[in-house]
């Protein structure tokens, strides 16, 4: 309870400091964070993970079969704010306050497996990032396996970048645009 007390005061007082920062500049997503607005959410975010979330090692093993169904989660699920490669470059991504981050960069990198899976579960309050847990052992195991994943995109090759472009969700308008191309394509086509 009492921990609950403090994040909610640090999270005040940091909610107070942003207030004076904006004023002046307008209240608005399309600026970037200031390197204090940066490191303070940073440190925010450190604090507020449990030491023993932040120490839980991945139970999921690292192998071509889980980063396969890691990346087929991620582009489903995550590629719409943080892109096929976790460069954060997406229109809805970059639309967010702070920004989607660079996945790929050190920041997030040297984050410990458990706090990338504390992360995924629990959400990050204050930025576009939802809490993804639904509660059961396999939406865990879902989580852990989005870690492994997370952890291979600096290493992402061209034909997996490739693969995830077939992988990501597409609207009806999209299908159909498609059907007509492969139609075309195969001869059954119009003009």
């Amino acid at each position: 309870m009492r921990r609950v007390i403090w994040t909610l005061i640090v999270l005040l007082a940091i909610a107070a400091i942003l207030v004076v920062v904006t004023k002046g500049i307008g209240f608005t997503s399309r600026r970037v964070p200031s390197s204090i607005e940066v490191k303070m959410m940073t440190s925010a975010r450190r604090w507020a993970i449990p030491a023993a979330a932040r120490d839980k090692p991945n139970p999921v093993p690292s192998t071509p079969e889980v980063i396969r169904q890691g990346m087929s989660h991620f582009a489903d699920h995550c590629a719409i704010c943080h892109a096929n490669t976790g460069s954060g470059s997406t229109t809805i991504g970059q639309g967010l306050f702070p920004p989607s981050p660079d996945m790929r960069e050190p920041r997030t990198q040297e984050l410990t497996d458990g706090e990338l899976f504390y992360i995924i579960e629990h959400g990050v309050p204050f930025t576009g990032m939802p809490a993804w847990s639904i509660g059961t052992p396999e939406g865990e195991t879902a989580s852990w396996t989005l870690v492994r994943f997370i952890r291979h995109l600096p290493q992402l090759s061209e034909k997996e970048m490739t693969d995830m472009e077939k992988l990501n969700p597409k609207s009806e308008g999209q299908k159909e645009e498609d059907r007509r191309i492969n139609d075309f394509l195969k001869g059954r086509g119009g003009s």
